[in-house]
């Protein structure tokens, strides 16, 4: 059985979180091939991606709830079902119309495994010692996205666009194998709040009540919307505006992932040191810096697309440092709701995400700047949200 405090279980727990970005990234040097095979417009493709963050935000209401009732295990196996089943469909899918349904249904399933897996975190780990555990979990998982718009560009010039949503089901299947077979329950004691539509408000309401709740939160929405607007258009900005093949732009999208796997390396070193917030403070910093440099360089008319990937790069390296630690600093305060604040979190961010994909989406008509504009913008606001809330915060401890 998997045990707290061993690789094996730090393994599997990243590979749930990476759950999304394998959904994501597998199929993003596709998505001109997409457009093309089935008829759409750029928009609609794009469609594709807020989909699945819409579904991702919508699932994630109900699984943290139901886990912190019934348990953590069931509810797993239960969304790594649906994700198999919905990238079954994606894989047949004879229209647009029906992979962007296909690619909600998908996101519904992924979600369950990524919010579970940060409040498996919670239940084994408390403080820094849970940042700590999210950014190992972060070094591991960045090998997913690093990984995943290669093998899709190779699957795309060997297969086709299709056989990318074949690789997803092989991974849904294998994880559920390792889950039911391996997998103990980690839950303590079981919530015995009742489980409905407005007994999960309330819950939900509760959480936000909390100042510095919502602060973590509000710097993780953030940080992950200047990273979705580079995952949803960086795909049409690098291969149209810049001329990049499939395979070349999945090679460029490493420049990001090295960053934050950097990120998360430097955090599990800094957290013991600096503390939560102090390794927050240095991250916003980083996603500040990449954003501006990056729109400079676009705004100056660099040619290069490293004026794209080179930045982004260095907002990555603040992913690394901001995301985990702003996650397990959400939960710290939660101990009998984890499940919960893990899902309202994940509903936050992913809502948020999906929002600048869809504005992004329609303003990407030709020009490389709204994708920069929007990274600088979320990377700005991040930093502003962490120096303006430091009462809020309560100044979290280093030990």
């Amino acid at each position: 059985m998997l045990k707290p405090d061993t690789l094996a279980l730090t393994v599997v727990l990243a590979l749930l979180t990476a759950l999304g970005p394998l959904s994501t990234d597998m199929y993003l040097p596709s998505l001109p091939a997409i457009a093309a095979g089935l008829g759409a417009t750029t928009g609609q493709t794009q469609l594709t991606l807020s989909a699945f963050l819409l579904g991702f935000a919508a699932g994630q209401f109900f699984y943290g709830p139901i886990s912190d009732r019934v348990g953590r295990k069931p509810v797993l196996l239960f969304g790594l079902g649906l994700f198999t089943l919905a990238s079954l469909i994606c894989a047949f899918s004879p229209n647009i119309e029906t992979l962007i349904g296909a690619r909600f249904l998908q996101a519904l399933g992924a979600s369950g495994p990524i919010v579970l897996g940060r409040a498996i975190v919670r239940d084994f780990y408390e403080g820094p010692r849970a940042g700590r555990e999210l950014s190992r979990m972060g070094t591991i998982m960045g090998v997913v996205p690093a990984a995943a718009p290669i093998l899709g560009g190779v699957i795309d010039r060997v297969s086709g666009w299709r056989m990318s949503f074949a690789a997803m089901i092989l991974f849904g299947l294998g994880m559920a194998a390792v889950i039911g077979l391996r997998m103990p329950e980690s839950i303590r004691r079981k919530s015995d709040l009742p489980i409905s539509f407005f007994a999960i408000l309330r819950g939900f309401g509760f959480l936000l009540g909390h100042a510095s709740y919502r602060t973590y939160v509000g710097l993780s929405m953030l940080t992950y919307g200047g990273l979705f607007a580079f995952i949803s258009g960086s795909s049409f900005v690098l291969q149209t505006i810049y001329g990049l093949d499939p395979l070349s732009f999945a090679f460029s999208f490493t420049f990001v992932v090295t960053g934050y796997i950097t990120g998360t390396s430097l955090a599990q070193h800094l957290v013991g040191r600096s503390g939560l917030d102090g390794t927050i403070r240095i991250g916003v910093t980083c996603l500040a810096l990449g954003g501006v440099a990056m729109l400079a360089l676009v705004l100056l008319g660099v040619p290069s697309s490293l004026s794209i990937s080179a930045p982004m790069a260095i907002y990555g390296i603040g992913v690394g440092l901001t995301m985990p630690q702003s996650m397990a600093s959400a939960l710290m305060p939660f101990p009998e709701r984890a499940g919960a604040a893990s899902s309202l979190l994940g509903i936050c961010q992913m809502t948020f995400a999906a929002i600048v994909g869809i504005l992004l989406g329609r303003n990407l008509d030709g020009s490389a700047i709204p994708l920069p504009a929007t990274i600088a913008t979320t990377g700005v606001l991040a930093l502003v949200l962490f120096m303006a809330t430091g009462r809020a915060r309560g100044h979290q401890p280093k030990h």
